[in-house]
């Protein structure tokens, strides 16, 4: 097998040719302040550094953008995946289903909802999302990043890594037990004490 060696050249041009294919449309929203998308920005290269007071400070200016522009649904999914972060499963599933009805033909918003029904264990229902989304890619990368979810939500559905599928994987693994109509006897031997 060969070795790949990555330098921070590679690494750079890596990223250039990715935020050079990304679509305008996925740039910040002008609302969002230089502090809020350094933030966003730091989340995105990895959600584990920021501390539990920038995710809040994250959280609150997100959630100011979303109040004074509602109709925005790409601050939603922002929003949506700051609380994802922050392990608020259910408020973010609220944030990016309702970034999904305001904008149905969103790339983004169906393509981070699929993803954090995938994360649930949700997979029937993230797969529709991810099938969505690749539908609305407008470039190869965001073709190839419906791809790579679909393939690890088809991967999860094969293993039975679904909610309720650890139960039925454990159905076909186990052998049923039933007790036998027949009166069991056991054999009694004869003379003995």
């Amino acid at each position: 097998m060969k070795e790949v060696s990555i330098d921070s050249r590679s690494v750079q041009t890596r990223e250039i040719a990715i935020t050079s294919a990304m679509p305008a449309s996925l740039a910040w929203p002008p609302i969002l302040s230089g502090k809020t998308s350094g933030l966003l920005a730091r989340m995105f290269r990895d959600p584990r550094v920021l501390e539990p007071e920038e995710r809040k400070d994250l959280i609150a200016q997100l959630r100011t953008a979303v109040d004074l522009e509602p109709r925005v649904p790409e601050i939603r999914v922002l929003l949506g995946m700051a609380l994802s972060v922050d392990l608020q499963a259910q408020e973010a599933l609220e944030q990016l289903r309702e970034a999904t009805r305001q904008a149905p033909d969103c790339f983004i918003a169906r393509l981070k909802f699929g993803e954090l029904l995938m994360r649930l264990r949700i997979c029937r229902q993230a797969a529709e999302e991810t099938q969505a989304a690749a539908k609305l890619a407008t470039n190869d990368f965001q073709a190839e990043l419906a791809r790579k979810q679909a393939a690890a939500i088809r991967t999860m559905l094969r293993e039975g890594i679904e909610r309720g599928g650890y139960g039925s994987l454990l159905a076909k693994l186990t052998p049923s037990r039933r007790r036998s109509k027949k009166t069991e006897t056991s054999p009694v031997l004869a003379g003995s004490r």
